[in-house]
């Protein structure tokens, strides 16, 4: 339990890292860390700071195809965590 805790804590803290570095990038115009690179920090747990690094730094606001993609990540997550607390599955993790 506590592992799965510090692994989410971890997640969102570099999800949200990543959102910000790539910010000051696209500021100074230099090299920037991929979309996909973003979505899968997001994918692998990091969802509540991706969307806290969109708001707090004002970043990939504009792109549709991005917030789609972030927003369905997003929405997955919420139902299997939905799913474990309300239904008891995945009774194993």
């Amino acid at each position: 339990m506590w592992i799965a805790v510090i692994y989410l804590w971890a997640i969102n803290a570099l999800t949200l890292l990543a959102f910000a570095w790539d910010k000051a990038r696209a500021r100074r115009r230099k090299g920037r860390v991929p979309e996909r690179r973003l979505l899968w920090l997001a994918a692998l747990g990091g969802s509540p700071g991706a969307v806290l690094g969109r708001w707090m730094f004002r970043h990939k606001t504009r792109k549709s195809g991005f917030s789609m993609w972030q927003f369905a990540i997003l929405g997955v997550q919420a139902t299997i965590i939905y799913l474990i607390v309300t239904k008891g599955y995945f009774g194993w993790l």
